[in-house]
């Protein structure tokens, strides 16, 4: 598991271009124990309002790692990328491998003050699985309440990697009697719900019964900026003590009231085409836009040179899934782009439109870097801003777009959580990808139980989006953090998540 690093940020050096890379983050420092004071309170900035409150329902890793403090499942993940128990105190597996028995936490509570019951916990999970985002439950034989205390969950499958597929947020544990879920969210995690202003704010409060390590504040405000350039101005007028996506430029503009916590983001940042559309079913096109790009550049020109360079749908924090030798199998050659150009029928190149999420300035300026490049081989990128929401409905949902720039985060410490979207099928398969070869290893990678070859197969899915140019890969972004001095406690995970539990107030 890739470890990360607290610093402060020092950026004496001018910017080379004005497209500066916004580097996206989660929270690290010092751990403590600090007793919450009643009228504690830390106001973070988000860069979006949540797409829903419902967890089967939370589209984008901008919700989930909100939801992340409000909801829990069976099991959850920790900083240190290891699965624990939460509103399961055990788990057993049966010798076959097919069926997962877990044991209710005792005396374990919903935000409602209503104790949980393994009703709770089988209608959860056959609401999840209604709702297909929890791809692990479409090989569920059936769900089972055993007695007061045990859930059986029978697979029709072996599935090693099940258990961490299920630890989730959108596998989160409901109440059965709530049906109100969407407006009125009530689940188990060391936060509870208070109050939503639609593209404003959403307010949390500590949940004074918690099974765990309570949260330490009292009240969490989280405030939307969508505008990119407010939040230097909100952070240092005192609106907000936290944002999670500063740029290294916005880092640098500011005063010595803020640390700059410096890590790395775990997501997989590309420049992502729409295989079904022309020009970007034709391979050879793929592979020059490919062979158009300078990854050092571009990490050079907006970031120092920090960051990961990537080849594929995988970031180092994947250990032994990832593949460094695929991040250098495009070096820029712009002659040889050129070429492939021309044997794909573009001698003169060709114009399409890069449609961007507005609100992530990393990403706008990553595509303004690359539209720069692709105009040496004759190629024309025109910018789309659109908002967030537009992005979600009209090209993650939606799948009208040509291409676009953003990072995709793995919902669980999986390589099925980032390799899974690109089998033809998959319903969050937002590129249209349809290779045969993909899908054979894939599904063989499913099938078996045997780690290191799924390992084996799991690499062959890399080196087929990799070698067939699915998307032009470009890094694992590092990421950035300004927290008002104030506070402290905040720590990485090696998924998209932020955990607020763990932030207190420093004593003056």
């Amino acid at each position: 598991m890739t470890k990360r690093r607290k610093k402060h940020l020092h950026l004496g050096k001018a910017l080379l271009v004005s497209m500066l890379l916004t580097l996206t983050i989660a929270l690290g420092g010092c751990a403590g124990d600090k007793e919450a004071d009643d009228s504690s309170q830390i106001t973070i900035g988000i860069p979006q309002d949540l797409n829903s409150l419902d967890p089967n329902n939370a589209v984008g890793s901008g919700t989930i790692e909100v939801l992340f403090n409000i909801y829990e499942g069976l099991y959850k993940p920790d900083s240190d990328g290891n699965l624990i128990p939460a509103v399961a105190s055990d788990m057993t597996i049966s010798e076959d491998g097919k069926t997962y028995t877990f044991t209710l936490r005792e005396g374990i509570k919903f935000h409602n003050g209503e104790s949980v019951t393994v009703e709770d916990i089988k209608y959860s999970i056959e609401k999840s699985a209604d709702a297909g985002l929890v791809s692990a439950f479409s090989n569920m034989e059936s769900v089972e309440v055993v007695d007061d205390s045990h859930v059986a969950i029978k697979l029709m499958e072996v599935d090693n990697e099940f258990l961490a597929k299920i630890s989730t947020v959108e596998a989160a544990i409901v109440p059965a009697g709530v049906t109100d879920i969407e407006t009125n969210p009530v689940g188990t995690g060391p936060y509870k719900f208070v109050s939503r202003s639609l593209q404003e704010n959403v307010v949390l409060e500590k949940f004074d019964e918690y099974w765990g390590t309570p949260a330490n504040i009292e009240k969490v405000v989280l405030k939307v900026i969508a505008d990119t350039d407010a939040i230097v101005m909100n952070l240092e007028g005192g609106a907000i003590d936290m944002f999670a996506r500063v740029t290294s430029t916005q880092a640098a503009e500011l005063g010595d009231n803020f640390e700059i916590l410096e890590g790395t983001m775990n997501l997989v940042q590309a420049m992502y085409l729409n295989n079904a559309v022309e020009p970007f079913n034709n391979e050879l096109v793929r592979q020059a836009l490919c062979y158009a790009i300078n990854k050092d550049e571009i990490l050079a020109v907006v970031a120092d040179g920090k960051g990961t360079k990537i080849g594929s749908s995988m970031y180092p924090a994947f250990g032994k899934y990832y593949m460094a030798e695929l991040n250098d199998l495009y070096p820029q050659d712009v002659e040889k782009a050129k070429t492939l150009l021309a044997e794909a029928g573009y001698a003169d190149g060709f114009t399409f439109k890069l449609t961007v999420p507005s609100n992530y300035t990393q990403h706008v300026d990553t595509a303004t870097v690359i539209a720069q490049q692709l105009k040496e081989v004759g190629v024309i990128a025109e910018i789309e801003l659109i908002e967030w929401e537009s992005w979600l409905s009209d090209v993650y949902i939606g799948r009208e777009y040509e291409a676009t720039v953003v990072g995709v985060d793995a919902s669980t410490l999986t390589a099925s959580a980032l390799l899974g979207r690109f089998s033809t099928t998959a319903k969050n398969n937002f590129i249209n990808f349809d290779n045969a070869e993909y899908d054979a290893a894939y599904a063989n990678a499913q099938a078996t139980s045997d780690d290191e070859l799924q390992t084996q197969y799991y690499k062959e899915c890399e080196t087929i989006l990799a070698e067939t140019a699915a998307n032009v890969y470009i890094q694992d972004m590092a990421e950035f953090v300004a927290l008002n001095k104030k506070y402290a406690g905040y720590e990485f995970y090696p998924l998209y998540i932020q955990d607020f539990a763990k932030l207190y107030i420093v004593e003056e």
